[in-house]
C-alpha cells in the first residue's frame, strides 16, 4: 500500500517527534505520570500551543478539520514517546462526542476550551457488569421538569480524575442491556453528587471510577434514545487511534531490542549475531509490519466510508492485541533480566501495549465481533435457502 502523508502531515509527525526527543526521556516520563493526575498541566499547555489540540475538530469551532489520518499521525508519534497526557480521553471521546451530538451553543462554548487547553474532559461509558458491551448499562437518566437526573456509577473513566466535565453514557428507557433507550449527558464533575476515585492503571496513566447520585445533568448531548448511534462512530474513531499509539509502541520497542541485541555481548560475541534471536527479531518486525498495514488499511476505509470499514477496524483490533502480546514478550526475553526491570522502559512499553489491547475490547472479544460479521451472510444465505 502506497501512504504517502501529506506536506502539514509531516510536520506535525515532526513536531510531535522533536517535543519527545526533548522532553520526554524515560526518566521525565516516569517523573510525569507520578503527578496528581498522572501528566503534565505544562505539556498540555504546549500542545495547546502548538495546535496539536486542535486537529481533531471542525474550523468553525477553532480547530484544523482534521480526519482520521491526522489522528494516527498523532497517535502513533505519542505511542513511541509513551506520552501520558490525555489526547485520546479529552480530544478524541470527549470533544469527539460534543461535536457529533452537542447543541451549537455547547459545542461553540466548549470545544474552543478544549482547544486551548483549558478544560479537561473524560467519558463515562463503562460499568462493572458490562465488561466490553457497550449496552449493558444499569446507570438511570430521570426527566425531572426540563432537567435530567442521573444514577449509577462508571468505571474506568479515562482521565475521570482530571476532568472538569464528564459525558455520561445513561439509560433513559428500555432494560439493562438494550440497545435503544441510551443517551448522552454532559455533567460537570463539581456537581453535587459527583464522586470520583481516581486510580493508576497498569501502564501508569490515571482512571477513575465516578458515581452518580442524583446528579442533574447540564445538557442532554443529542435527543433522548440517541446516545449508541452518536457514540459509534467516535467509539470507532478512538479504536483506531489507539491502536496507532500501540503500533507507535511496537516500533519503538523492537528498535530498542534490535538495539540490544547489536551491542549486548554474550561468549565474546554479540547476541545479535546468534541465528536463533535473528529469527525472532525478524517475527517482531513481522508482527509490526502487519499491524502497520491493517491500520492503513482501516484509516482509508474509515475515511472514505468504506463498507469494508467495520471489518477493518474488528481485524485491526485483533491484531493489535496479538502483535502486542507477541512483540512485548520477545522484547521482555531478548532482554533478559533487564527486562524485567523498572531501570528499562520496556516493561512500560508492554504495559502500554496491555492497556491498548483491553481498551474498547480485547483480541478475543473483537475476533468473536469479526466472525459473526463474517459469518453473518453465509448464515442469512443458509436460512434462505432452508426456507
Amino acid at each position: 500500500m502506497n501512504f504517502n502523508l501529506s506536506e502539514e502531515q509531516t510536520m506535525i509527525q515532526d513536531s510531535i517527534a522533536r517535543f519527545v526527543q526533548d522532553n520526554y526521556d524515560y526518566d521525565q516520563r516516569n517523573k510525569v505520570v507520578a503527578l496528581e493526575h498522572g501528566f503534565s498541566a505544562e505539556h498540555w499547555q504546549q500542545f495547546a500551543e502548538l495546535g496539536w489540540l486542535s486537529i481533531p475538530f471542525a474550523e468553525e469551532y477553532g480547530g484544523f478539520g482534521g480526519g482520521p489520518v491526522d489522528t494516527m499521525v498523532i497517535m502513533q508519534e505519542l505511542g513511541r514517546g509513551l506520552v501520558a497526557e490525555p489526547f485520546l480521553p479529552t480530544v478524541l471521546l470527549f470533544g469527539g462526542l460534543l461535536q457529533a451530538g452537542g447543541s451549537e451553543e455547547v459545542k461553540h462554548e466548549l470545544i474552543p476550551q478544549i482547544i486551548a487547553g483549558q478544560l479537561q474532559g473524560a467519558f463515562a461509558f463503562l460499568e462493572r457488569q458490562s465488561r466490553y458491551a457497550l449496552t449493558d448499562i444499569k446507570t438511570r437518566a430521570r426527566q425531572d421538569g426540563v432537567s435530567w437526573v442521573l444514577n449509577g456509577e462508571k468505571t474506568v473513566v479515562l482521565n475521570g480524575g482530571a476532568a472538569e466535565k464528564l459525558v455520561v453514557l445513561a439509560r433513559s428507557s428500555g432494560e439493562q442491556a438494550d440497545k435503544n433507550g441510551l443517551s448522552l449527558f454532559l455533567v460537570d464533575s463539581s456537581a453535587a453528587g459527583v464522586t470520583a476515585t481516581s486510580y493508576k492503571m497498569t501502564d501508569g496513566r490515571d482512571a477513575a471510577n465516578v458515581k452518580l447520585d442524583n446528579v442533574t445533568a447540564e445538557a442532554l448531548i443529542g435527543g433522548p434514545g440517541e446516545g449508541y448511534a452518536l457514540m459509534g462512530p467516535v467509539i470507532e474513531r478512538a479504536t483506531l487511534a489507539v491502536a496507532a499509539d500501540a503500533l507507535g509502541a511496537m516500533e519503538s520497542l523492537n528498535a530498542q531490542t534490535l538495539e540490544y541485541l547489536k551491542t549486548r555481548k554474550q561468549f565474546g560475541a554479540h547476541i545479535g549475531s546468534f541465528q536463533a534471536l535473528q529469527h525472532r527479531m525478524v517475527d517482531m518486525f513481522a508482527a509490526c509490519e502487519n499491524t502497520r498495514s491493517l491500520l492503513y488499511r482501516a484509516v482509508c476505509a474509515l475515511d472514505a466510508r468504506d463498507e469494508d470499514a467495520r471489518r477493518s477496524l474488528l481485524a485491526l483490533k485483533v491484531m493489535v492485541g496479538r502483535s502486542g502480546r507477541k512483540i512485548g514478550g520477545e522484547g521482555i526475553q531478548m532482554h533478559g533480566g533487564m527486562g524485567m526491570t523498572e531501570e528499562l522502559s520496556v516493561g512500560a512499553y508492554v504495559k502500554r501495549l496491555m492497556i491498548a489491547n483491553t481498551l474498547f475490547g480485547d483480541a478475543d472479544y473483537q475476533q468473536q465481533r469479526f466472525s459473526a460479521l463474517v459469518n453473518a451472510p453465509v448464515k442469512a444465505a443458509a436460512a434462505v435457502e432452508a426456507a
